[in-house]
C-alpha cells in the first residue's frame, strides 16, 4: 500500500494553486495551455456540478482569450447537434432548454442538466455578439451511440439534396430494420450467427456518400452551409457503431478501443472541417481524456482518447484531470434505473483523492507537466476512482477504483474535495429524497 508521508504532503501542498471561481486562480492552467489547440477538460463523474460548471468557466474563457472555435463532448452527434444549431441561432429552438430536448437517452441528466443549460446559453449569447461572417462555435457530440438517429439523419439530408441517393441509402440501412431500436440486439444476433451483419450496407453508404461529397454538398445552397459535413459524419457514425455493436458481445477492450478511436476520428474530421487552425475543447470523462498508457486499463490492451491524442499531437493536446473527495453525485443504481442524488464515500486512503484531502486545501490546480517535484511524488501507482453513470458505493473498491500513475496520465489535475450533485432537469422522487449519509442521525 502507498503510504502519505509528511514530505508529499508538503510538497503538494507548496505545488497546488488554491482556485475558485476567479479568472487569475487559473493563470498557471492558462500558461501551460499556450497555444496548444486541443484542451481536454475531464471529470471523475458523469453527476458532479463542481466538474461542469469548471469546465464551462475554463471553456468560456479559452474561446473569449484564446480563440477556441468548437466544444466537442462525450454526447451522441445528432443530439449535439440540435444544441448546436440553438447556440449558433441556425435551429427552431427558443430557448436552451428546449434545444436540450433530445438528450433522452439514458442518462439523461449527463447533458439535460442546470449547468448545460446555463453554457449552452452563455455560447448562444456570445456567438449572437459576433461581427458578420466571423465563425460561430459550435458544440458536437463524439459519441457513436445513436445508430439509428444518425441513419434517419442521412436519409433526411439525402431526401432533400438527391432523392435517387436517398432512395440507394433507404434500401442500406433497411438491413437494420428487423431490429427496431434495439442495436444490442443486432449485436448479439450477428455475434452469434443468427442473422447476417449489416457492415458492408454501412461502409458503402459512407464511401457514396465521399465520393460525391463535392456534388452532394453543393446540391442546395439554402442548406446549412455545414449540412454535407453533418450528414457525412452520421454516415460515419452508423459505420462504426454498426462494427462496436458486434464486437461488444466479443470483447469488451475492443469494443472500448472502437468507440474511443471513433471519437478520436470524430474530434479529427471536426478539426478538418474547421480547419487545421481551428482550437477545440473536449470534454470527457477522466478515463478517456487521461492516458491509458499510465492505467491498469492501458495495460490490460485499453486506449483512449487522452492517449491517442497525445501520440498524435504532443503538447498540442493538454490532458486535465478532475477529482473529489467526498460530496454527491446524480447517479442510478442500475442501468436504465431513475436518476438518484447519492453520497459519495469518503475516499480510499491509499488513493490519489485521499492524498489530496490531507492537503487541507478545499479546491487546487496541480500543473503536473515539467513539474520534477511533483512527477517524483505522483507517478507513484496509487488508486484513483471513477465514477460513472452507475454509483455502488457497497461495492466502492471493485466498481469504482483502479491503478494509475497521475502524473503520467494528465498535465494538470484539479481538485475539489467536497463536490455535489449536479442538478438534472428532469428531477425524479429518488433525486429530490436524495440519500442519508450512512452515519445519519448522528453526523458522526
Amino acid at each position: 500500500m502507498a503510504q502519505d508521508g509528511p514530505l508529499q504532503i508538503r510538497a503538494i501542498r507548496e505545488h497546488a494553486h488554491p482556485v475558485s471561481d476567479a479568472r487569475a486562480d487559473y493563470d498557471p492552467l492558462f500558461e501551460m495551455i499556450g497555444d496548444s489547440r486541443f484542451v481536454l477538460l475531464g471529470e471523475a463523474s458523469h453527476g458532479t456540478h463542481d466538474f461542469y460548471h469548471t469546465r464551462a468557466q475554463i471553456t468560456e474563457w479559452l474561446i473569449e482569450e484564446k480563440g477556441f472555435a468548437a466544444v466537442a463532448v462525450e454526447a451522441d452527434w445528432p443530439d449535439a447537434q440540435r444544441a448546436s444549431r440553438y447556440v449558433q441561432g441556425r435551429g427552431d429552438d427558443a430557448e436552451a432548454v428546449e434545444a436540450l430536448d433530445s438528450f433522452k437517452r439514458f442518462p439523461t441528466w449527463m447533458w439535460r442538466n442546470t449547468d448545460v443549460v446555463e453554457f449552452i446559453s452563455w455560447l448562444r449569447e456570445y456567438n449572437d455578439g459576433l461581427e458578420q461572417g466571423e465563425r460561430k462555435v459550435g458544440f458536437h457530440g463524439l459519441d457513436l451511440y445513436s445508430l439509428h438517429a444518425s441513419a434517419r439523419a442521412v436519409l433526411d439530408f439525402l431526401d432533400r439534396v438527391d432523392p435517387e441517393a436517398a432512395r440507394r441509402a433507404r434500401h442500406r440501412y433497411s438491413c437494420f430494420e428487423h431490429f427496431g431500436e434495439d442495436t444490442q440486439a443486432y449485436g448479439y444476433s450477428v455475434t452469434f450467427g443468427l442473422s447476417e451483419s449489416c457492415e458492408e450496407e454501412a461502409v458503402n453508404q459512407l464511401i457514396e456518400m465521399q465520393k460525391r461529397a463535392a456534388e452532394l454538398a453543393s446540391r442546395d445552397g439554402k442548406l446549412d452551409p455545414d449540412a454535407f459535413f453533418i450528414a457525412e459524419q452520421n454516415a460515419r457514425l452508423v459505420k462504426n457503431a454498426e462494427r462496436y455493436y458486434r464486437t461488444m458481445f466479443e470483447s469488451r477492450v475492443e469494443s472500448w478501443n472502437l468507440r474511443d478511436q471513433h471519437m478520436v476520428e470524430t474530434l479529427e474530421a471536426l478539426e478538418r472541417h474547421l480547419g487545421s487552425s481551428a482550437k477545440i475543447v473536449v470534454w470527457a470523462h477522466n478515463s478517456h481524456l487521461g492516458d491509458a498508457r499510465a492505467t491498469e486499463m492501458g495495460a490490460q490492451g485499453e486506449l483512449n482518447i487522452g492517449q491517442l491524442m497525445r501520440e498524435r499531437y504532443g503538447k498540442d493536446a493538454m490532458l486535465v484531470g478532475f477529482t473529489t473527495y467526498t460530496g454527491t453525485v446524480t447517479a442510478a443504481s442500475n442501468w436504465d434505473a431513475p436518476a438518484e442524488r447519492k453520497q459519495v464515500r469518503p475516499a480510499l486512503g491509499e488513493s490519489y483523492e485521499a492524498m489530496f484531502h490531507e492537503t487541507g486545501i478545499p479546491g487546487f490546480l496541480l500543473e503536473l507537466r515539467g513539474n520534477e517535484w511533483i512527477a517524483g511524488v505522483l507517478t507513484e501507482k496509487r488508486l484513483e476512482r471513477a465514477i460513472g453513470v452507475i454509483y455502488l458505493p457497497e461495492t466502492e473498491r471493485i466498481s469504482h477504483y483502479f491503478h494509475t500513475r497521475l502524473a503520467d496520465q494528465f498535465d494538470a489535475v484539479i481538485h475539489f474535495d467536497k463536490t455535489r450533485a449536479v442538478e438534472p432537469l428532469d428531477r425524479t422522487s429518488q433525486w429530490e429524497a436524495g440519500e442519508f449519509p450512512e452515519t445519519y442521525p448522528f453526523a458522526v
